[in-house]
């Protein structure tokens, strides 16, 4: 028999026997106003039975098994660090509450029998609902106010807080893993569930090689989770009414005061927009490349024809990109050219040269 079902035949009794109860005072209340009443106390008394019975079989559901069926998936869904903010918020909000519960009392009747249960009720759900849809901003404020109790300073707590949102991009292209290693990252990575739903998607996709993408972004991230030296979050925290996954890591990263982790040109610009810090790998993979500055010479196997007449095309060691003017007829040999520009964006380095 169903939790539904059992529920339903308690109602029908406890309801009747309120009914049963009530009947006596329903009768009288009835036969003051009408002076015609039908009905004797004892048919009144098996009316008011069989419809408070009715009643308690129809709604008891709705007042005992619903609640805590809902109940339970909130809690599912919650992270251990919310359930204990809730009880804490919850706990903080009935004691306020409790402190004006005596000057409601003082209100004129009946607002002062009734003020007070609903004071400390409504503080109690505001407090619960506060600490959840804040915790990590009261655990930063708990760390810091520890942490200067401790004798650290304010620069090295920042330090020790730092979160970065890690966009898909940045997974799938692999290289932060290599950079993770390196110990160049400062904090924690912080990985979005509805990234890493994003991720799985790809990894999902019909596309050969999206599919190959996604899996290897799924295997670059158990690759980060395994390093010591940077602790990897996958959170739960999102960001309600935003659909966009891009969208949804800038509007993020302004609530967490987070930088952005990523290789998207796009994201990268929309997030510069809106005043968040971006972390571009390109940009770092740009930064440490050797520098070549016009006027310098170097050699190069010119592998394939260039968008432009008679262009020929060449990549360095790192993957720069060099395009020879006149290179065309040079397909497929090595020569020595040298560098006439440089164009550097957040997308990539290009080269332009001309043979010697």
């Amino acid at each position: 028999m169903s939790a539904i079902v059992i529920s339903r035949i308690v109602g029908f009794i406890v309801f009747g026997l309120i009914g049963a109860f009530s009947g006596i005072s329903i009768h009288n209340f009835l036969t003051s106003f009408w002076a015609t009443y039908p009905f004797t106390n004892g048919a009144t008394i098996a009316f008011s039975v069989v419809i408070f019975a009715l009643i308690g079989f129809a709604i008891m559901p709705l007042l005992t098994i619903k609640p805590f069926l809902a109940l339970k998936r909130t809690f599912s869904k919650s992270s251990p660090q919310e359930l204990i903010s809730g009880v804490v918020g919850l706990i903080i909000g009935l004691l306020v509450g409790g402190l004006f519960a005596y000057a409601l009392s003082l209100l004129p009747r009946p607002f002062g029998q009734i003020a007070p249960v609903l004071g400390v009720f409504l503080s109690g759900y505001l407090g619960s609902l506060l600490f959840t849809t804040r915790h990590e901003d009261f655990a930063n404020l708990f760390r810091n106010i520890t942490s200067r109790s401790k004798g650290k300073t304010q620069q090295a707590v920042l330090e020790t807080q730092r979160r970065i949102l890690v966009d898909t991009s940045a997974i799938i292209d692999g290289r932060i893993a290599d950079i993770a290693k390196t110990g160049f990252l400062s904090g924690g990575l912080v990985v979005p569930r509805f990234v890493l739903n994003e991720l799985q998607y790809v990894s999902d996709s019909a596309d050969s090689l999206r599919r190959q993408r996604g899996r290897r972004g799924l295997d670059v991230l158990s690759e980060l989770q395994g390093n010591e030296l940077i602790p990897v979050t996958i959170s739960d925290i999102d960001v309600e009414g935003v659909r966009e996954v891009d969208d949804r890591l800038v509007v993020l990263a302004r609530q967490m005061n987070s930088p952005i982790l990523t290789n998207d040109y796009n994201l990268n610009r929309v997030a510069e927009l809106q005043g968040v810090k971006v972390l571009n790998v390109n940009d770092l993979a740009n930064a440490v490349k050797v520098v070549i500055l016009p006027g310098e010479s170097f050699k190069i196997d010119i592998i394939q024809e260039g968008k432009e007449y008679e262009q020929g095309v060449g990549y360095l060691d790192d993957g720069t990109m060099v395009v020879i003017e006149n290179g065309q007829r040079y397909l497929g040999k090595q020569i020595s050219v040298t560098v006439t520009k440089i164009l550097q964006t957040s997308a990539g380095r290009m080269i332009f040269a001309k043979p010697d």
